[in-house]
């Protein structure tokens, strides 16, 4: 996909985005909704294998998306607040963060690849790679090191 108009990540301002654009940047990869560990000395983020109960993990899609908030009180929305305030809770390669940073989608990404697979096939992605909250019992064993 080359430079087109309809590239509104390179030339709408992040801040005006519109509830559509802001949808469209989603990647669907999961890695928000995955538990993250907190280390309270150095406060690095852990990250885990461990999913959302309503992530769905083979096309990485919330089951109750309009009513997380409310059926997952500890569910964070991603928001420009949030990442004003705390960019790092997102991994690096999460297209909010990227462009909040004025930095590039990456060329997996479906809005700059056109397929929404190549997240996926990108190894991106969750699909395949987590577990539920539900099948669980500690989180400290389930720590991954997965580059983002």
């Amino acid at each position: 996909m080359g430079k087109s108009a309809d590239q509104f990540w390179n030339s709408v301002p992040f801040e005006q985005l519109n509830l559509q654009q802001w949808e469209a940047l989603c990647d669907h990869c999961g890695k928000c909704c995955v538990h993250r560990l907190e280390d309270e000395r150095t406060r690095k983020i852990h990250y885990t294998n461990v999913a959302c109960r309503f992530l769905d993990p083979t096309d990485c899609r919330c089951n109750t998306y309009r009513n997380r908030l409310s059926a997952v009180p500890e569910c964070i929305s991603v928001t420009r607040e949030l990442l004003r305030d705390n960019p790092g809770w997102l991994p690096g390669s999460c297209a909010y963060r990227r462009v909040a940073e004025g930095k590039q989608l990456p060329r997996w990404h479906p809005l700059v690849s056109g397929n929404p697979l190549t997240v996926i096939e990108s190894g991106n992605s969750m699909v395949g790679r987590v577990v539920s909250e539900l099948d669980i019992m500690d989180l400290r064993h389930h720590i991954v090191d997965w580059a983002d």
